[in-house]
């Protein structure tokens, strides 16, 4: 009788170890999930500056903040979403690139494209407060309210300190295979959503993993016929109050709040 009773108490311990190593497994090599596909209902339209190259863009405060590029015309805006006005300029350097933005309690953050150098201000006033830098190129920039979440151009996304920049961690994004071209990036309730360059499309990633968990399409959005072929689709901004997504792009003459719906 006691045999079987030692027997009986191996067996299920075996069994929780095994059932603790796959769950531990898992953990460590998430199972694919085929990412939901998402389609979009326009909301609302409002006027955006087609002069404005935009690299960054964030809701905040009623406003939008707006990061723009190219050399000698980058710069941080505060902008009224009703109208597009801008209230608000700070012109960077010539010799800068602008790229994209976030508000990390009451700082904006901009980085550069190819300086590895990153500017720090004050959110109110625009006054320059610091200067930071980075090893890679600079394309977007966000943050869950712990770490700065950056982004390069590549499939990597990188964790930062956001008090002394440093990397604390990073992730590769995939879809079966890796996505590039990361661009401009917002984080909305718990996902990393980000404009992929010269793709009509934003990828929803899980800040865990790096695993694509949804694409938004957005082809149609907007006519870009007879345009420049780098006015692509980039800049998203979330209005956490009202829970209300932006989406625009650059040198583009309208914004848009949109719906996602999952597609059936």
């Amino acid at each position: 009788m006691k045999k079987q009773q030692l027997a009986i108490i191996l067996i299920f311990i075996f069994a929780i170890l095994f059932g603790l190593s796959v769950i531990f497994w898992l953990s460590d090599n998430p199972v694919n999930t085929e990412p939901v596909q998402y389609t979009y209902t326009v909301v609302n339209v409002y006027p955006h500056d087609d002069e404005a190259f935009t690299q960054g863009l964030i809701f905040e405060d009623d406003f939008l903040y707006e990061g723009t590029g190219l050399y000698g015309e980058s710069s941080l805006r505060r902008v009224e979403l009703e109208t597009g006005n801008v209230i608000q300029n700070y012109t960077l350097p010539p010799v800068f690139f602008g790229e994209g933005i976030t508000i990390f309690e009451d700082k904006i953050i901009q980085l550069t494209w190819r300086n590895n150098l990153g500017f720090v201000y004050n959110k109110h006033s625009f006054e320059l407060l610091q200067e930071f830098e980075y090893p890679t190129e600079g394309w977007g920039i966000t943050h869950d309210g712990r770490r700065l979440i950056m982004s390069d151009g590549t499939a990597t996304l990188y964790f930062l300190d956001p008090n002394n920049f440093t990397k604390v961690d990073q992730i590769e994004v995939y879809d079966e295979e890796p996505v590039t071209d990361l661009n401009e990036l917002e984080y909305i309730q718990g996902k990393i959503y980000a404009n992929v360059w010269y793709e009509d499309k934003i990828a929803i990633i899980n800040p865990q993993n790096g695993q694509v968990t949804g694409w938004v399409n957005l082809e149609g959005i907007y006519d870009t016929t007879n345009q420049f072929a780098g006015n692509v689709l980039n800049g998203i901004a979330y209005d956490a109050k009202e829970n209300r997504l932006f989406v625009t792009g650059k040198n583009w003459s309208q914004l848009f709040e949109i719906k996602i719906i999952p597609v059936e």
